[in-house]
């Protein structure tokens, strides 16, 4: 697992029962909260704090603590107006004016979640936790927001005008082009910090990196089209251009942005590419070897903005056919074992008449 994937897989947990518990009705909350609140203790604990540098700031890093202030936040958000945790709803002021101050005092609009090393998606996290600050207790935070949103305006990738995966730990300009698997959290997020701006931002990437492999399905590309790139520990194998951690995060940005059809078809696929296992009480993906994986797939499928409103779903890009080359060839496989069997029987039925 890569090195954040212990914080990384009880932050989903815990952001996947925020998203359940905010589905029920407020007194029906208890269970969610318990698991939002041990997951976020896990993030706080020193397994949770190992991978990262207590000499950034914020202390360890802007992906630590962005991540851990967006479930904070959903605490919260699970809690009725006027009835909030006073100590948690403290904590979430503290820990929102810390990422705040760093933003504010910084050249760059990415702060680094590792020494020297910067990748605008952890910005974007943090910063849609500030915008849920606001949206839950007393507004402190929009000239921050408001700033943020200028100054990524200005230092977009070249070659795509998206956000970029990497960028100078100095001055936050680009250093290298917009990839999927950044690509697909930045979109699940920026809706919340910038409806608009997310808009735009969204149709760019749905347009340079939905991809139908071999017209089989829809799938997000790591790299633009027309461009490739070697595979990481983030993107995982690339067979033929495709990140299958992209698409299967960009279920949530589709789902955030009102994509129905997009969302749909991308878990559809995931059904079949993720070799889902069932038992009577749970349902793992990979046969389970990949625990990673199922999270980040109960967190996509339950994505819903949480600070703006639902936006107009854009155009479709995607058509209801896009099952047809999949199942046809389905079939195909499935036909495939008993063909020597239908041309023996064929060629007794000739002979005899």
């Amino acid at each position: 697992m890569f090195p954040e994937g212990y914080f990384f897989l009880h932050a989903l947990y815990g952001l996947s029962w925020v998203e359940i518990g905010m589905r029920e009705p407020v007194g029906d909350r208890s269970t969610a909260l318990r698991e939002v609140r041990w997951a976020l203790a896990k993030l706080d604990s020193p397994s949770g704090r190992a991978p990262f540098s207590p000499g950034l700031t914020p202390p360890y890093g802007v992906f630590h603590r962005g991540w851990s202030n967006w479930l904070r936040g959903g605490v919260l958000s699970l809690q009725p107006a006027g009835h909030r945790n006073p100590g948690e709803a403290r904590r979430f002021t503290r820990d929102s004016a810390a990422l705040a101050a760093a933003f504010d005092t910084s050249r760059s609009p990415y702060l680094e979640a590792y020494p020297g090393q910067v990748w605008p998606v952890d910005s974007t996290v943090a910063i849609a936790s500030l915008r849920l600050h606001d949206a839950l207790l007393p507004d402190r935070f929009t000239e921050t927001v408001q700033r943020w949103v200028r100054e990524v305006r200005g230092r977009l990738d070249p070659r795509t005008g998206l956000l970029p995966h990497r960028a100078d730990p100095d001055t936050g300009d680009p250093i290298e082009v917009a990839r999927g698997t950044s690509q697909s959290l930045i979109q699940r997020f920026l809706i919340d910090i910038d409806p608009v701006f997310a808009g735009e931002q969204y149709l760019r990437f749905r347009d340079r990196y939905l991809a139908s492999p071999l017209g089989l399905g829809p799938a997000v590309r790591e790299y633009p089209e027309g461009m490739d790139g070697p595979a990481d520990i983030d993107s995982g194998p690339l067979p033929l251009g495709v990140s299958l951690s992209a698409s299967v995060v960009t279920i949530g940005a589709a789902q955030v942005h009102g994509d129905v059809p997009l969302a749909a078809a991308l878990a559809g696929v995931s059904e079949l590419a993720g070799l889902p296992v069932d038992t009577p009480w749970t349902k793992r993906y990979a046969f389970g070897l990949v625990p990673v994986g199922d999270a980040f797939l109960a967190w996509s499928k339950s994505a819903r903005p949480w600070v703006a409103k639902a936006p107009p779903p854009p155009p479709a890009q995607i058509s209801g056919w896009w099952r047809v080359p999949l199942l046809s060839l389905l079939a195909v496989l499935a036909a495939a074992p008993w063909l020597p069997t239908l041309v023996r029987r064929h060629r007794r039925h000739r002979r005899r008449t």
